[in-house]
């Protein structure tokens, strides 16, 4: 165990663009990689959900994938919204203020972040924000 406090320093962000369904909670196999972790690991403090068109109700699925198995995280619904000048898309946030239960993800090396929909999209835009250690 570290002798002192250990602090995300390095900045890190990634995304992935989810369009085709898969409904697999064990064994995706259409996914999209977030965020990987550096060599001394990641912290990921907010993950923003941001539809890119039309959405459809479905589910977003979150896995942790350790390099060999998925480990379904945490689902997130998708509500139906059809964008228009005046309809912004469909957007859900993910923090460690709002959601300190989960929240922050932290990734040892060698895992990842990885994203299913449940269903069809337009396109669905999942982003992870945080930093390597």
């Amino acid at each position: 165990m570290a002798t002192s406090a250990q602090y995300a320093s390095v900045p890190k962000i990634g995304a992935a663009t989810l369009t085709t369904a898969d409904t697999s909670l064990t064994a995706p196999t259409t996914v999209g990689t977030v965020v990987t972790a550096g060599s001394s690991g990641t912290r990921i403090d907010y993950i923003e959900i941001q539809g890119v068109a039309n959405t459809v109700s479905g589910l977003l699925n979150l896995f942790v994938f350790d390099g060999t198995t998925y480990h379904l995280w945490q689902q997130v619904p998708i509500l139906p919204v059809t964008v228009s000048t005046t309809v912004p898309a469909y957007t859900a946030m993910l923090s460690s203020n709002g959601n300190a239960n989960f929240m922050p993800l932290v990734l040892p090396s060698g895992h990842s972040l990885r994203a299913t929909t449940s269903v069809a999209q337009t396109g669905i835009k999942v982003i992870g924000l945080g930093g390597d250690f």
